[in-house]
Formats: structure tokens, sequence, C-alpha cells
């Protein structure tokens, strides 16, 4: 796509340095599936640059027209609330420059995708030096297997049906014996009841698959959850996987495409 609007990939931002590390790698995986694009990051807290210094660095270049991707996977309050208002904030000071705001990554087999990959790479959740590739097997063992969905949590029913959807999608998709959604907080189940609760059911081998892209706090929260549960495996967050960089294309490319009325305009720049 010679000259696509560029894309402005929007993280929440995190006191762990791991997650601007993540975000950034996560970057550069879609710059390599599309040379030519400019990407650009920018973070709602904690990391540089900001959202508004981002957008300035775009219209500094002169860059007129760009697309706003979340790196968010439900539609909750910062989705709603947090990038709407920043955008608004800062969009009047940067004359001539439109914004298209992507919409969630959501629900997609490319997630699905994501998440296979690295609960192919699950280990034991025990202490570092005592980790070990745990092998999935093949569709017999997906049939014997639970698995934890494990979503950092939201106050937003929405965004909790959203997850549950991603953890009916992927038992349908793979064949295993349960997926349970869980929430590392702001909602029930917990990750450790969550496991429990499967054990409770019968099912013999029980692994967690952080539904979350980068680390931080709640990602640690999941997987000393998974610890004291006795989890079998826990798989890594889903960070620069292929599969989650080509869905930010995606939902780029769609904002993009759109045409007509969008769902919020700021001083006629953002659309």
């Amino acid at each position: 796509m010679t000259g696509a609007a560029p894309l402005l990939l929007i993280a929440h931002g995190s006191r762990d340095p791991g997650h601007a590390a993540t975000v950034h790698a996560l970057a550069a995986r879609v710059r390599s599936l599309r040379p030519g694009l400019r990407v650009t990051v920018g973070f709602l807290e904690f990391d540089r640059p900001s959202v508004p210094g981002a957008l300035a660095g775009l219209h500094a270049a002169g860059v007129r027209e760009a697309v706003a991707v979340p790196l968010l996977l439900t539609r909750a309050y910062h989705a709603k609330t947090d990038i709407p208002a920043v955008l608004a904030e800062c969009l009047p000071r940067l004359p001539g420059l439109r914004v298209r705001r992507a919409g969630v990554l959501g629900q997609d087999p490319l997630l699905l995708g994501a998440l296979e990959r690295r609960l192919a790479q699950a280990v034991r959740p025990g202490a570092a030096g005592e980790r070990a590739r745990v092998p999935l097997g093949g569709p017999a063992a997906a049939a014997r297997t639970g698995i934890v969905l494990a979503a950092a949590g939201s106050s937003d029913p929405a965004a909790r049906t959203a997850v549950g959807a991603v953890a009916r999608s992927w038992r349908e998709r793979a064949g295993w014996a349960a997926v349970r959604p869980a929430f590392a907080s702001a909602a029930p189940p917990g990750t450790a009841d969550a496991v429990r609760a499967l054990r409770a059911d019968g099912i013999g081998r029980v692994l967690v698959a952080p539904l979350v892209i980068a680390p931080g706090r709640l990602p640690g929260r999941i997987a000393a959850a998974a610890r004291e549960a006795g989890a079998d495996a826990l798989a890594p967050v889903l960070g620069a996987a292929p599969e989650l960089a080509a869905l930010l294309l995606r939902r780029h490319d769609e904002a993009a495409a759109a045409s007509g009325a969008a769902d919020h305009t700021v001083a006629g720049t953002y659309l």
C-alpha cells in the first residue's frame, strides 16, 4: 500500500520496562510485514513518546493523515474514553492533521493463531530455574486439555463478553476440552479460581494462556495465580507475534479504507 496513511500504534504504557520494549518490537514486526508503511508508537501513560508527542512528530514531518490503531484487545474504557479524549485534546493544536481511529483487535482468527503460537511455547510455571517446555500433543491431547484464557480484566460487561467469545471460538477451532475465561482484575473468576474449576470438572491437564499483549503488573498477577493453582503450563504474553502484527495491519487497512461518517469528529480533524 504505497502512500498509505501512517499507522499510529497507541499502547497503554506501563512502569514495567518490558512493556515498552514489547510494543516497540511489535511495531518493528509490523514494519517488516509492510516495508514502506510509516509506523509510529504513542503511549497513553508512563512511557514515551506520548500520543500527543507522537502526533506532533508526525505533523512536524509533514504528515496530514494518519490511522490510530489501539493496541487493545477489547473495546473497554481505554478504547471508549481515554483514546478519544487524548485525540480530542491534542488534534486542535495540529492544524490540517486528520486521524482516523481503527477498531480494537477484537475477536479474529489471527488472534487465535497468536494464542496458539504462544501456547506452543508454554512452560511449567515454577521457579525460573525449573521451567520446562510442555508439549501440547495432537487432537487427542487437546480433547483432554482445558485452557484458562486469562485477560487483564475490565468492569465493562461488553469487554468481558468479548473475552468469552474468544474463548468459545478457540475451543471450537482447536478442540480443547474447555476454554474458560478468567480475569486478573475487575471481575471474577480469577486465574487461580478458573484453574481449580477446570480441575473440579475432571480435566486432568490445565494450561493458562494470557490474553495479554505485553508484560506488566496484571500479566505478572496471571503468572503468580497460575503457579499458585498448580497449572500444568503457562504461555508467554502475545508480544510481537507475527499474527498480532498482521492483525494490526488489518485494522489499519479497514480504517484507512472506510468511507462516510466515522464515530467522532474533533475540529474537523479527527475522523
